[in-house]
């Protein structure tokens, strides 16, 4: 399952993380790319160590954490700082699954993965954010602001650009959950919760459901 969120930014939050972006140094992603991975990446990307991009990785965090159902979705525990990637006319990522562990001094379980898109789609052909599962691949090419969040277990790719630039912004997040079909199950379970709520609040129904979730959350959770 993932998470698809058309505006976690604002056009004024994505226009001034472009601006602080432009001053940035982005390297050869393979260089900091693994042998499994190293033949089939080909982008650009800014380093953990670059502080020119601090600001951009606030906002990024920042909007991330106050949108309510990425965090329902997530059970966010720890988040690595963003980096920012940019693909140019050619360039593309194939097939690849991300490292389970991320992080390097400071290291964290990688459950989530989290892509933010900051070009509009317009201005770029190819590009898309191909994310396999059992039931096949999606495509994801949102408008800029916009995010997916998806599990690390994913085989996914970016398509070749072959118009224009894409830039976006990724990060990675350790869950309060680490079983991928108990944070569905909770997440189905919160939007049933807020539903009862809306059409019966007060209910036992509406109360039961939540100490449902609420118990399941705490036979689940990692702390």
């Amino acid at each position: 399952m993932l998470l698809k969120i058309e505006s976690l930014l604002s056009a004024d939050e994505v226009a001034r993380l472009r601006e602080l972006l432009k001053d940035a140094k982005f390297d050869d992603g393979r260089l900091t790319a693994g042998p499994a991975v190293r033949d089939v990446k080909n982008n650009l990307q800014t380093t953990a160590l670059d502080r020119t991009v601090d600001e951009a990785r606030k906002l990024m965090v920042e909007g991330m954490l106050r949108n309510e159902h990425l965090n329902q979705y997530a059970l966010t525990r720890r988040m690595l700082p963003p980096m920012f990637n940019r693909y140019d006319s050619g360039m593309e990522y194939g097939g690849h699954v991300d490292n389970a562990i991320m992080g390097g001094a400071d290291p964290l379980r990688a459950d989530l993965s989290c892509t933010v898109f900051l070009t509009a789609p317009a201005d770029y052909d190819g590009g898309e954010l191909v994310i396999h599962s059992d039931t096949g691949g999606e495509s994801v090419k949102l408008p800029a602001g916009g995010a997916v969040v998806y599990p690390s277990t994913s085989i996914h790719k970016v398509q070749k650009i072959t118009r224009g630039s894409r830039l976006a912004g990724v990060t990675w997040i350790q869950s309060f959950v680490r079983e991928e079909a108990q944070r569905d199950m909770l997440f189905d379970l919160m939007q049933l919760a807020r539903w009862a709520r809306t059409i019966a609040p007060g209910s036992p129904e509406a109360m039961r459901l939540s100490k449902t979730r609420s118990n399941l959350m705490r036979m689940w959770s990692e702390v």
